[in-house]
């Protein structure tokens, strides 16, 4: 089963999880299993990262937009990426001067 999160840093509106969740979408995950996040500071839960973090069972696939939205730093991403059951995750990147 294919799930997706999505973030944007900002949560007073003036950023949009559209791009993101049109991409998941795109690549075959479902919309009913898309979390997401309004998150900036480390002050801030990520409810929707742990819920999808819970989620995810032995054999799914994780989809993020970009890598950064998993983690907000590169420490941060590591330990999402070791830790727990992210057993796979892909990065589904937009940028056309990184594709094949």
């Amino acid at each position: 089963m294919f799930i997706g999160y999505a973030r944007v840093s900002k949560s007073d509106g003036s950023q949009v999880l559209d791009l993101q969740i049109d991409a998941l979408i795109q690549a075959g995950v479902n919309k009913k299993r898309i979390y997401h996040d309004y998150a900036s500071s480390r002050k801030d839960s990520r409810h929707g990262l742990e819920a999808c973090i819970k989620a995810l069972q032995p054999g799914n696939t994780l989809f993020v937009w970009k890598l950064d939205r998993l983690g907000r730093d590169m420490k941060d991403l590591i330990f999402h990426l070791c830790t727990g059951p992210l057993y796979w995750s892909r990065a589904i990147n937009q940028d056309p001067c990184l594709k094949h």
